[in-house]
């Protein structure tokens, strides 16, 4: 019912910042809130930030709070990431996901992109 399709990963020196997109399709009215998660290899799958997709309401992960910004372009279908001030341990690969109206679980993902911070 919902694509998502990653984008805007790359590699950048720690302190640099990289904007990631998450472009949404189908049943984008069903949706009530996207996530951010990574995963490192050898690492559990981590949260990263959280939004309402009608309020814009945002939550976040301690290891990102103050550095990461999490919004959404709904004219776009667009939810994008921020990341600021970025750290050799924000290496991951980066997913986004989506859970609807109706569900209590994220179970719309996308394939993910690569953010590798070092110098």
């Amino acid at each position: 019912q919902v694509q998502l399709v990653e984008s805007g990963g790359g590699l950048v020196q720690p302190g640099g910042s990289l904007r990631l997109s998450c472009a949404a399709s189908g049943s984008i009215r069903s949706i009530y809130a996207m996530d951010w998660n990574r995963q490192s290899p050898g690492k559990e799958r981590e949260f990263v930030a959280r939004i309402t997709w009608t309020g814009g309401i945002t939550l976040y992960a301690d290891s990102v709070k103050g550095r990461f910004t999490s919004s959404r372009d709904n004219a776009k279908n667009t939810m994008y990431l921020q990341m600021n001030s970025l750290r050799p341990e924000d290496t991951a690969v980066y997913y986004c996901s989506a859970r609807v109206y109706g569900r209590d679980t994220y179970d719309y993902w996308g394939q993910g992109t690569q953010v590798t911070v070092s110098s």
